[in-house]
């Protein structure tokens, strides 16, 4: 993709080096209520701004660690990139644990043609009912691809009840408006949030 195809997405990703030891093993929800005390507004632009979740080991623990390689990563409009690159140095709580935000790092969108989103939150009772709201939702937003539903996942202490998803042969116009948009609800809880991805494999992966 050239300087030119990339000028076009309207979304960027924004990552925050981190500073931090460990946190809470189900952190989501405190996560974005920090986020959200430091930026106010990035909730009011779901939702296609949100919060892709952290990368961290230890899933099976009380507590997870985070690596120098953790990111926080924000997916929000380009033009308030200026704005939300201000956090940089500041501390956020999150579950009583501390995170250092350090330096921030524009990551433009890229259009591949296989997406993959680790959550898709869904109010439906079993995966066929998933996928055809999934495929309704990717028709109303004009996209056209092959939806692979994963397995079915809990996130945030069991409130919320859904699937990964794969979305494969996209186009590339496509590919950017599913990162721009995202499917489902609750992109502030890293939800719905699809970023590239090589194969299918992935799907299943645990959260």
């Amino acid at each position: 993709m050239n300087v030119e195809q990339e000028a076009r997405a309207a979304m960027v990703d924004l990552a925050f080096a981190v500073e931090g030891d460990v946190l809470p093993r189900d952190h989501r929800r405190s996560l974005a209520d920090a986020v959200l005390r430091a930026l106010p507004w990035l909730f009011e632009l779901q939702p296609r701004a949100g919060v892709h979740r952290l990368n961290v080991s230890g899933a099976g623990a009380a507590q997870v660690l985070l690596s120098r390689r953790t990111r926080l990563v924000l997916r929000l409009p380009r033009e308030r990139v200026h704005e939300a690159a201000g956090l940089a140095g500041t501390h956020l709580d999150i579950g009583g644990h501390g995170l250092r935000l350090g330096e921030a790092h524009v990551r433009e969108l890229l259009p591949w043609g296989t997406l993959y989103a680790h959550f898709v939150a869904s109010e439906e009772s079993d995966e066929a009912a998933f996928l055809r709201a999934v495929e309704a939702e990717l028709e109303t937003l004009g996209v056209r691809c092959r939806a692979i539903c994963g397995r079915a996942q809990e996130v945030d202490a069991g409130r919320l009840h859904g699937y990964s998803v794969m979305l494969d042969g996209l186009s590339a116009a496509d590919a950017l408006r599913m990162q721009e948009q995202g499917l489902g609800a609750h992109r502030e809880l890293g939800c719905g949030v699809f970023v590239p991805h090589k194969s299918a494999s992935a799907v299943g992966t645990p959260h």
